[in-house]
């Protein structure tokens, strides 16, 4: 294989991980899809983002999928959604109390992942892999705005 394919499926096979691993801890012992867990854990990981069309982006998901995942953790009282003040048209979705069990097992997913994917890096790579991932990620924003 060449250095592309490897890169590209190294970062498909963590994704594909983390997706099993909120399968099997999450969606199995909460009765909930794939796509639900993964709105809970990113509005739970990523403060300040918390509008579907922020899931939508950084996530990569179909907006449909995130529309009807969200409709239904409102059903459930998982989410709650409130209308931003300034911008009426954006909804800003939270978690609510009830999430409060799905969320531990969130965290116990994210250091299970953690401690998987990283085990056996010394903190002094994990600053150098931080700083060279970060960068790739910038160069590749930035490439995809040039083209938009």
């Amino acid at each position: 294989m060449n250095r592309i394919t490897d890169y590209l499926t190294g970062i498909r096979r963590i994704s594909k991980l983390h997706e099993s691993m909120l399968k099997e801890y999450v969606c199995q012992e909460y009765g909930m899809t794939l796509t639900e867990a993964t709105v809970i854990s990113f509005l739970y990981n990523n403060p300040g983002r918390d509008t579907a069309a922020d899931i939508v982006e950084l996530r990569m998901m179909q907006k449909g999928n995130v529309s009807q995942a969200v409709e239904t953790l409102v059903q459930k009282s998982l989410v709650r959604r409130q209308q931003d003040a300034g911008d009426r048209r954006k909804i800003h979705l939270s978690l609510t109390e009830e999430s409060e069990p799905i969320v531990r097992t969130v965290e116990e997913v994210n250091r299970r992942f953690q401690a998987t994917v990283f085990d056996g890096i010394t903190q002094g790579e994990m600053q150098i892999f931080s700083a060279i991932n970060l960068r790739i990620m910038q160069n590749a924003q930035c490439a995809l705005e040039r083209k938009e």
